[in-house]
């Protein structure tokens, strides 16, 4: 029930969640694992850690700063992923409630690298380490805007 206690004081007044919360350079966002998420067997299915692990990074910057909004629509801007690497320790099954911690661990001219861990409870399932990368409108690597170098500064671990 610990993890519970923490799902619920991430919620707004009508009890729907909210993108998690930043503190001391680590992102947490929880989830609820659906049965849209798991196999046949009814653990979830290996490729959608990732989609959860995208998620709460998605939220993570949108929680730094408005302005990663405008980095894709109005700037032309975006991150994709340039090198991900996944240790599968313990599955999560339906109705688990599930704790993304997400920190920016390192940063370049053009990229930077995150660390996730996907929890149930103290249990750690999931381990990633995701590498960033900036392009822009064509694909193209692209130094990051400083505006949101800013916002990845706030967000590294310290």
């Amino acid at each position: 029930m610990m993890v519970e206690t923490a799902y619920q004081r991430y919620t707004d007044p009508s009890g729907g969640p909210l993108p998690g919360a930043i503190s001391g350079g680590v992102h947490r966002f929880f989830l609820r694992v659906y049965y849209e998420d798991t196999d046949a067997g009814g653990i979830v299915y290996y490729a959608n850690y990732l989609k959860f692990a995208e998620r709460a990074r998605t939220e993570m910057m949108h929680l730094a700063g408005p302005e990663y909004g405008n980095l894709i629509h109005r700037d032309g801007y975006a991150f994709a992923i340039r090198r991900c690497e996944a240790e599968f320790l313990s599955p999560a099954r339906l109705d688990d409630l599930l704790e993304v911690e997400t920190c920016v661990v390192e940063t370049g001219g053009a990229s930077l690298v995150a660390r996730q861990i996907i929890r149930r409870g103290d249990t750690e399932l999931v381990q990633l380490k995701v590498k960033l990368a900036c392009i822009d409108r064509d694909g193209h690597p692209a130094r990051m805007p400083e505006k949101i170098r800013k916002i990845i500064s706030t967000l590294c671990q310290s």
